[in-house]
């Protein structure tokens, strides 16, 4: 077994964490992979990082396994996507455990309602569920979780 460190992002990196969060987001068959989805995704991370984003990955000696996203100042877990040959290698535990040192009293996040697998996940890492809303860029019906340090 590899051993994954999660570590910050690089800017040289970026075109790998846009590949890595397609193939994890166009894997749930929401969307098809494309070049125009990949260069809409590379082109996001900078103006991210940019609104405050915090980007980490997780670095499987030296392939990049997963990708992580976080608003520090709003404890917002904003983006968790794990390479689609990582899954079920716990790399989203490790990531959520990450969170949860950085974010240590409180995360909230929104999942994509079509996206069972995660949804149920957070839930069972603790995660409430607060509300559905409709995300105005993507038409997207999204679901609200928090977690709260007891």
């Amino acid at each position: 077994m590899s051993h994954i460190l999660i570590r910050p992002a690089r800017s040289d990196e970026h075109s790998e964490i846009a590949r890595v969060w397609m193939e994890s987001w166009t894997s749930l068959g929401l969307e098809e992979a494309s070049d125009f989805l990949l260069t809409k995704l590379r082109a996001r991370l900078p103006m991210e990082i940019g609104k405050g984003w915090s980007l980490f990955v997780a670095d499987d000696n030296g392939k990049l396994a997963a990708m992580l996203a976080l608003d520090l100042r709003d404890r917002y877990l904003d983006q968790l996507f794990v390479a689609p040959e990582y899954h079920g290698r716990n790399i989203g535990r490790q990531l959520l455990a990450f969170t949860r040192k950085l974010l240590p009293d409180e995360i909230w996040l929104r999942v994509v309602r079509e996206n069972e697998k995660a949804w149920r996940w957070y839930e069972r890492e603790g995660f409430v569920f607060e509300k559905e809303q409709i995300e105005p860029m993507t038409g997207f019906m999204m679901k609200y979780y928090r977690w709260k340090k007891n």
